[in-house]
């Protein structure tokens, strides 16, 4: 099996290839790993320009000898090339998995809308920067090699659709060419680093647009390193997530196990049969 690794938004060191191989030829020793050069080049923020992140997603999708892919962190410019590079994909990419996570939302999404099966919500190879990094870079290869059940986020309610996003990626992608029909799904969501005003402000957003469109539910994640504001909300993430559900009318599921962080489960889109 051979797995391709590009970077969709921002760039990897070629320390962190070494140690995510160094893991797989432990647990996966017949998987090889490919990562496309462009994963470690810089180009002010991005890793590479838009044309060569997009080139080489495209390119590393249509290669018959490569099985799935696997993005190597997000970041920012995910959202610049999607719909570009989805559309360039033939058949055969299709067949293949995708995983990731963060900024790479808003290649899921395109993704899902465009009717590829094999979508999920799931740690990068930055995640082996981490503390316990290695876990979740297992984890990664557990599904992507095996579909393992075990990597995936253990509330997942067998016979129904899922979709997992970073809140703030997915409240910025919504009515965008990049939306994908989430109606009749259950909703998880996550984030970081976002003051809590802000995590309301997009909570209403996503709230607000998916309620019509007949949202199955919502779990809540993790919800990490909120900073300090210079006055307290007065609400914390659970509060809000649940007022927002109450307001808009949809069904509060309770909490997730996805999030920022080295314990960060994967969620396949669509639906889901246990065992």
């Amino acid at each position: 099996m051979r797995i391709g690794i590009v970077a969709p938004s921002t760039p990897i060191l070629p320390d962190d290839a070494e140690a995510v191989r160094a893991i797989a030829a432990l647990g996966y020793p017949e998987v090889e790993l490919v990562f496309d050069p462009q994963c470690f080049v810089s180009h002010g923020h991005f890793a590479g320009a838009d044309a060569v992140r997009r080139e080489a997603l495209v390119a590393m999708a249509n290669r018959p000898d490569i099985d799935a892919i696997w993005f190597a962190r997000g970041g920012y410019g995910a959202c610049r090339i999607a719909g570009d590079a989805v559309a360039a994909m033939g058949e055969g990419a299709r067949h293949k998995a995708f995983l990731g996570y963060s900024d790479q939302g808003n290649l899921l999404a395109c993704l899902y809308r465009e009717g590829f099966d094999h979508v999920a919500h799931g740690p990068m190879v930055a995640d082996v920067r981490r503390a316990d990094g290695e876990a979740a870079v297992a984890r990664a290869l557990d599904w992507l090699v095996a579909r393992d059940p075990a990597a995936c986020e253990p509330g997942l309610a067998h016979g129904a659709r899922h979709a997992a996003f970073n809140l703030m990626t997915l409240s910025m992608l919504l009515g965008t060419p990049l939306e994908p029909d989430l109606g009749g799904h259950v909703l998880l969501v996550e984030e970081v680093s976002e003051y809590l005003y802000a995590f309301d402000r997009a909570f209403f957003h996503v709230a607000s647009c998916l309620a019509p469109r007949g949202l199955a539910g919502l779990r809540l994640g993790r919800v990490s390193d909120v900073p300090v504001n210079d006055r307290p909300f007065g609400m914390e993430a659970e509060a809000i997530a649940r007022d927002w559900c109450a307001r808009t009318g949809i069904a509060w599921l309770g909490r997730a196990d996805i999030g920022h962080d080295a314990t960060n489960k994967v969620v396949p889109f669509g639906l889901h049969r246990a065992g």
